[in-house]
């Protein structure tokens, strides 16, 4: 073993070159890191998120965010569930047959839910994409007929939705509202973006 002294030039040297190294290493290590985090594209992309239901009042609407869109998630009254029989025979897919938003078999119902009582609808219209405004009160109102039975309103082109997210005949929309796959974890809690099969 050499006792010879390594010259402060040299020494310096080689304490820069070992400094670049392991800042080198650590950029290098930085997308590694940053790999196992989910990207923003991939939360774009769909993870499922859970609603707590519990404080939704009969009559109350509520809205989460999912793959950037508003849900609406909505408890009926007994009276707003009974509406939906009414308004079927003015509907343009009152049994939610058209493709452009296939429903799951699970909501391919009048009331186009798992429970009767609770709507899970995207909060966007099937025309160009306007968010509707919720128009729960009955009766004659303006951009309304005298025999609404309450529902949702679409004003930038005036297309209407019954409670259960249905269009009606002759608006620009050429669909019903989305029904996302959904399923409960519980009484309270709401998956929305994946069902019990899986499926999202």
């Amino acid at each position: 073993m050499s006792d010879t002294p390594v010259d402060s030039s040299k020494r310096t040297w080689l304490i820069a070159s070992g400094c670049a190294g392991a800042v080198g290493a650590g950029f290098v290590a930085t997308p590694f890191v940053s790999s196992f985090q989910p990207s923003e594209k991939a939360k774009a992309a769909g993870a499922a998120v859970e609603a707590d239901i519990s404080s939704l009042q009969p009559g109350e609407k509520m809205t989460v965010e999912w793959r950037g869109k508003p849900v609406w998630i909505m408890r009926r009254t007994s009276e707003q569930l009974e509406s939906l029989k009414k308004t079927e025979p003015e509907l343009a897919d009152p049994n939610s047959d058209r493709k452009a938003y296939p429903t799951p078999d699970y909501a391919k119902n009048q009331h186009r839910s798992i429970k009767p009582e609770i709507l899970v609808a995207v909060g966007i219209c099937s025309h160009l994409g306007c968010s509707p405004s919720d128009k729960f009160q009955t009766g004659p109102q303006p951009s309304l007929p005298d025999n609404w039975e309450g529902g949702f309103l679409c004003p930038c082109h005036g297309s209407t939705f019954d409670l259960a997210g249905r269009v009606f005949k002759n608006k620009p929309a050429p669909d019903n509202l989305e029904v996302p796959r959904h399923m409960y974890l519980s009484d309270t809690k709401l998956v929305i973006g994946k069902d019990q099969n899986g499926e999202a």
